[in-house]
């Protein structure tokens, strides 16, 4: 930080763990605006009711939310000149025991591959579903691991903090289904969300770079969703329910692994300098 710093960037480089919030609650409202607008002006052309109905519905109504919000995100980090690094090596290395966290992402998503009814939609809904993961994966994995995480490090916050306090805010971003979702369900959501969240941290670690999370979290979202036929839940076009309800097992893997990494995950991230070594990281 310079002191030729505009106060914006100053203020955001400080980061501290009610700012991480306040971003969060300001993202989560902007794309709550972004939704209720899309609904406002299309409503008369898309299927309110079922957003995998046609490939139309499902741009509108998942695909181009999120795209918005993150082009929206984008400018943000661009603004605070944090795009290198967020986009770049993470400053802080993995340890070998954080590799556990990507077979337990990728299996899943094999298995819900191969358990989906594919002959219940058509070529075209299923490559809206796949830009809308690949806008999912980059718009929320830029907020949290990339937005939150580089704010809390540029604020001097240890990694064990960083991990968690990212992670918890990732899981409350998903508590604001409450509004149209069973209390049941959103606290079920929370709780599988804090987990996957804290894999996508530690496939960021472990490999080094946000884009690995980004892809894993790209390939997540539409293999669920298309598995399942809904959102959140299961409908008439749902695929072979074992395999999904076998995928579904490894949702209790990540929220364990999730309460092992808060012990297990330590250090300190300080940004390179062209003249300085290396971060080393001790767990």
């Amino acid at each position: 930080m310079h002191e030729s710093d505009s106060g914006w960037i100053r203020f955001w480089n400080r980061g501290t763990w009610w700012k991480g919030l306040l971003f969060i609650a300001a993202y989560w409202g902007v794309y709550e605006l972004i939704g209720l607008g899309i609904g406002t002006l299309f409503g008369g052309v898309i299927n309110l009711t079922n957003p995998l109905a046609d490939p139309l519905t499902a741009f509108l109504m998942l695909a181009l939310p999120i795209l918005i919000a993150g082009i929206l995100l984008f400018l943000f980090a661009r603004s605070l000149g944090w795009v290198k690094e967020i986009f770049g090596p993470q400053p802080i290395r993995g340890k070998a025991w954080m590799w556990v966290a990507i077979p337990l992402l990728v299996i899943p998503i094999f298995l819900r591959l191969v358990a989906t009814n594919w002959s219940a939609y058509s070529v075209g809904l299923v490559l809206v579903m796949v830009f809308f993961g690949l806008c999912v994966g980059f718009t929320e994995e830029l907020a949290t691991r990339g937005i939150v995480v580089n704010m809390l490090r540029n604020g001097g916050y240890g990694e064990r903090l960083v991990f968690v306090l990212s992670t918890a805010y990732f899981a409350l971003l998903h508590s604001g289904n409450i509004l149209t979702m069973e209390p049941l369900v959103v606290a079920l959501t929370v709780v599988y969300t804090f987990g996957f969240g804290a894999m996508m941290y530690l496939s960021m670690r472990v490999t080094g770079s946000i884009t690995w999370a980004i892809l894993l979290h790209a390939a997540t979202d539409p293999t669920t969703f298309l598995a399942t036929g809904g959102i959140d839940a299961a409908t008439e076009s749902a695929g072979a329910a074992g395999l999904i309800s076998l995928a579904g097992l490894f949702n209790w893997a990540y929220i364990l692994l999730a309460l092992l990494a808060i012990f297990l995950v330590k250090g300190h991230a300080t940004r390179k300098k062209l003249d300085s070594p290396d971060s080393i990281d001790a767990a």
